[in-house]
C-alpha cells in the first residue's frame, strides 16, 4: 500500500479508526421545538483582532461589542483556507475544499478546473428550504466561475475575470436573491435581483453595506409582504463586501472618526513592517480606512439587530456575525489573506440565541465546515445533516458548554490546478505548523509558538523537532480525513 513520503508511517486505512475519537461527536437535546429564524451577517476580510471588544486594536465597534456581550464568542475560530470562495464553499457545504471542489477563488484562471460550488451539493440552505423556510441572500456570493461572454463590469475589465451571475438553479434554495459574484466598487455596487437575467444587473449609488442593511431590514419586516412568505420561519444571509479593499471606498463620516489619530498610534503590533518599507507604508496608508470600513459595517449591523428586536423576533432568531477570512494588510509583508498567519486565519464568530446559548467567550477550536452540522442541530434538524458532511457538530458545546472538543484546526492553500501541492498546516491552542510543498520537490517547514510569540515573528521549527513531529501527526490525521492528495504526494 502506498505511503506518504512526508508522513511515512501513515496510510489512509491506518488512521480511519482513530479519526472518530480525534474529532469527537456530540448529541445534545434539541434546543427548541419551534424552528428559529436565522440571520447571518458576513462581512468580507475582517480579522478577529480588529473588533473593539477584543481589546487588541483601536477600532470602534460599539454595536458588535454589545452583541458580543449577549452572545457566544468563539475567540479561536479560524478560516481553514483564508480565501473568499473556498471559505464560502466550506460554509455552505460543510466540507473541506478537497471534497467540495472549490480549491481556490472563483475567477477566470480557475474556471477550467471547475472551482465553483456544485449544483448538486446539498447545502444547509437546501435543507432549510426542504423544511419550509423562506430564504434570502443579499450581497456577495462568489461561488460561480466566470465564463464567456464575460459580464461587462469593472471587476472583469482585466485578467483575471471575477464577477458572474448566479442562475436560479444554482442558488441552493434562496428564493429571495439580491446579490453579485464579486464586485469591489463599494460606493456604487451592482446587484442581480431574483428575476433578473444575466445581463439584467443594476447599479446603486449608495455604500454597499448601508444599502444591503436597508434591504435586510425590509426583508426582516417583510415589507409589503413581498420579501418572504408570511408565517414561515426564515433564514437570511447578508454578505457585505467591506472591509475588503479598496479601503478608501468608504463614506467620509466613518473616515472622520479616525482622521485625527496619529497613524503610528495604530501601528503598535510587532508584525507591522517599519515605515519606509513597501508593506509598512502600505499598512500605514490603509489602516485608518480599514478601521473606518469596520466601523461602518458595525453601524449597519446595529441597524439590522435593531430591526430584529423591533419586529419582535429577537427571542427566537439565531444571529451570527462572522467573516470569510482576516487581513494582514501588510503585516508579515503579506498584502491581505491566503496565508497561515493569525491575522489572516482568525475570524470573528459570534452567535446569539437568547435563552438557549449562554453568553460567554470560548476557545473552542472550531473550523468553518463545523458550522453546517452545528447550526442544523441547533435549529432542530440534526437528522437531516447529509452523511458526507465533514464538519463536526458542536451544538452541545454551544448549548451546555459540554461535549468533545477538537484538538486542532486544519490549514490549506492550493495552487490553481495543483491539488497535490501548496501549503498544508495545523493549528492548536499553542502552535501553528505549516509545510510548503514546492513544484520542484522542495519542502519548507514553519512552526510558531503563538503563546510566547503571539505575532509569529520567529520560526522555531529547527529548535523544536519534537513539537514538529507531534504537530505533523495531527496534520496527517487531517490529510487522511480529507483524502487530500497532498498526503500521498509528499
Amino acid at each position: 500500500m502506498k505511503k506518504s513520503l512526508l508522513f511515512p508511517g501513515l496510510t489512509f486505512p491506518a488512521l480511519i479508526a482513530g479519526l472518530f475519537m480525534f474529532f469527537g461527536c456530540s448529541s445534545p437535546e434539541k434546543a427548541s421545538k419551534e424552528p428559529p429564524n436565522l440571520v447571518i451577517v458576513f462581512p468580507d476580510q475582517l480579522r478577529a483582532q480588529a473588533l473593539g471588544f477584543m481589546d487588541m486594536e483601536s477600532v470602534r465597534t460599539p454595536n458588535i461589542d454589545r452583541f458580543a456581550s449577549q452572545s457566544l464568542v468563539l475567540s479561536q475560530m479560524v478560516s481553514n483556507y483564508p480565501l473568499c470562495s473556498p471559505t464560502r464553499a466550506m460554509l455552505m457545504s460543510g466540507k473541506y475544499p478537497q471534497s467540495n471542489g472549490v480549491l481556490s477563488n472563483c475567477n477566470s484562471y480557475s474556471t477550467p478546473y471547475g472551482y465553483e460550488l456544485k449544483t448538486d451539493e446539498r447545502t444547509w440552505s437546501d435543507v432549510l428550504k426542504e423544511k419550509g423556510y423562506s430564504l434570502g441572500y443579499i450581497g456577495k456570493w462568489h461561488l460561480d466561475d466566470p465564463h464567456e461572454p464575460y459580464i461587462d463590469c469593472a471587476n472583469n475589465a482585466r485578467e483575471p475575470k471575477w464577477n458572474e451571475w448566479c442562475p436560479p438553479e444554482r442558488r441552493h434554495g434562496f428564493d429571495f436573491w439580491y446579490a453579485y459574484g464579486t464586485y469591489d466598487r463599494h460606493l456604487r455596487p451592482m446587484y442581480w435581483t431574483t428575476r433578473a437575467g444575466r445581463n439584467g444587473f443594476h447599479y446603486v449609488d449608495q455604500w454597499g453595506p448601508e444599502h444591503e442593511a436597508d434591504l435586510a431590514i425590509k426583508y426582516i419586516n417583510n415589507e409589503g409582504d413581498s420579501f418572504r412568505t408570511t408565517g414561515k420561519p426564515f433564514a437570511l444571509v447578508v454578505a457585505m463586501n467591506p472591509p475588503h479593499m479598496p479601503y478608501e471606498a468608504v463614506p467620509d463620516r466613518y473616515k472622520d472618526l479616525y482622521k485625527d489619530i496619529p497613524v503610528e498610534d495604530l501601528c503598535k503590533q510587532e508584525d507591522i513592517p517599519p515605515p519606509g518599507t513597501k508593506w509598512g507604508d502600505y499598512y500605514r496608508k490603509n489602516i485608518k480606512n480599514y478601521y473606518a470600513m469596520i466601523t461602518g459595517v458595525d453601524e449597519q449591523f446595529g441597524r439590522i439587530l435593531e430591526a430584529i428586536e423591533e419586529a419582535g423576533l429577537g427571542k427566537n432568531t439565531l444571529v451570527i456575525f462572522m467573516s470569510d477570512h482576516g487581513n494582514c494588510l501588510g503585516m508579515h509583508d503579506m498584502i491581505s489573506k491566503n496565508n497561515y498567519y493569525e491575522e489572516a486565519m482568525r475570524i470573528p464568530f459570534i452567535i446569539r440565541w437568547p435563552q438557549n446559548i449562554p453568553p460567554r467567550r470560548d476557545d473552542l477550536l472550531m473550523s468553518v465546515p463545523d458550522i453546517y452540522p452545528t447550526l442544523l442541530h441547533l435549529m432542530g434538524f440534526e437528522k437531516d445533516v447529509p452523511s458526507d458532511v465533514e464538519g463536526t457538530d458542536y451544538a452541545s458545546v454551544f448549548l451546555n458548554v459540554k461535549g468533545a472538543r477538537p484538538g486542532s484546526q486544519f490549514y490549506i492553500k492550493v495552487p490553481v490546478g495543483h491539488p497535490e501541492l501548496g501549503i498544508r498546516g495545523v493549528r492548536n491552542q499553542r502552535y501553528t505548523l505549516a509545510i510548503t510543498a514546492g513544484e520542484d520537490g522542495s519542502k519548507e517547514t514553519v512552526l510558531f509558538d503563538n503563546r510566547n510569540d503571539p505575532y509569529q515573528m520567529k520560526n522555531i521549527a529547527v529548535d523544536h523537532p519534537e513539537v514538529v513531529r507531534e504537530m505533523k501527526d495531527r496534520l496527517g490525521e487531517w490529510l487522511s480525513k480529507t483524502k487530500d492528495p497532498w498526503l500521498m504526494a509528499n
